[in-house]
């Protein structure tokens, strides 16, 4: 095992959007990332060269988030390569849309598997297994809050998120852990963008108070704040949406 004083973070769903963005922007502080990915690989690697070219370490590791071996394999190779574990960042998750009436149940019960069971699991062994001065930040959403029409199953998984999340928060009282979720509003990644119109994405950026959509870069910013920083910030949900309402 290597043994390394420095913070070692792992980011589900590093190579996506958000997960890439605030891979590379908590390598930025100094902090060893590890880079999870179910599909893409290139992508992950993508991130690890940017990475480790600008100094930084970083490793790339795959699996299915909502298998418990797998899961567990990602904590295992994150304590191989930097000795531990201080940040887990759980942005995988996926979004199908639909209206409710029109949902087949096995979309349903997929989105309900990756995004609650796959942020139960990773929330389980990283209550076991972060050192003291970890945090956990895992990913809600602000549909939560806007009710917006075809978001009902991934806005139902996202308030189990919420639930779990500030629970376990209260669960490692005496671990030094802080636990907090990160909901963001309309931003533009590929999971946002994708079966979206010029027209629809015009619109949702206008309704912004900002006029526009959210950067991942805007929302690796709250990652890193809670990540590092913000140890009496702990048990919240943070609504990093640039104002929408």
């Amino acid at each position: 095992m290597t043994i390394n004083s420095e913070r070692v973070a792992i980011v589900t769903g590093g190579s996506g959007g958000i997960g890439r963005a605030s891979a590379s922007r908590l390598a930025a502080d100094g902090i060893a990332v590890v880079v999870h990915y179910n599909e893409n690989k290139d992508r992950a690697d993508e991130i690890v060269e940017s990475i480790t070219k600008a100094g930084g370490r970083a490793l790339a590791v795959g699996g299915d988030i909502s298998d418990e071996e797998a899961a567990t394999a990602l904590f295992d190779a994150a304590e191989r390569e930097f000795g531990a574990v201080d940040v887990l960042v759980h942005t995988a998750g996926i979004m199908p849309l639909s209206p409710i009436s029109r949902l087949d149940l096995e979309v349903f019960d997929r989105v309900q598997r990756i995004n609650v069971r796959g942020t139960f699991i990773v929330d389980k062994l990283a209550a076991q297994r972060l050192r003291a001065g970890g945090a956990i930040i895992t990913f809600s959403t602000s549909i939560t809050r806007l009710q917006a029409p075809t978001y009902g199953a991934y806005a139902a998984s996202k308030g189990a998120v919420e639930a779990m999340t500030l629970i376990l928060a209260r669960e490692l009282r005496g671990r030094d852990i802080t636990v907090n979720t990160v909901a963001p509003g309309p931003t533009a990644t590929p999971l946002f963008l994708e079966g979206k119109s010029p027209e629809l994405i015009e619109q949702i950026a206008g309704n912004n108070p900002f006029g526009r959509l959210g950067d991942p870069e805007d929302i690796a910013e709250a990652v890193a704040f809670l990540a590092g920083p913000a140890r009496w910030v702990n048990g919240q949900t943070i609504f990093v949406n640039g104002g929408a309402a």
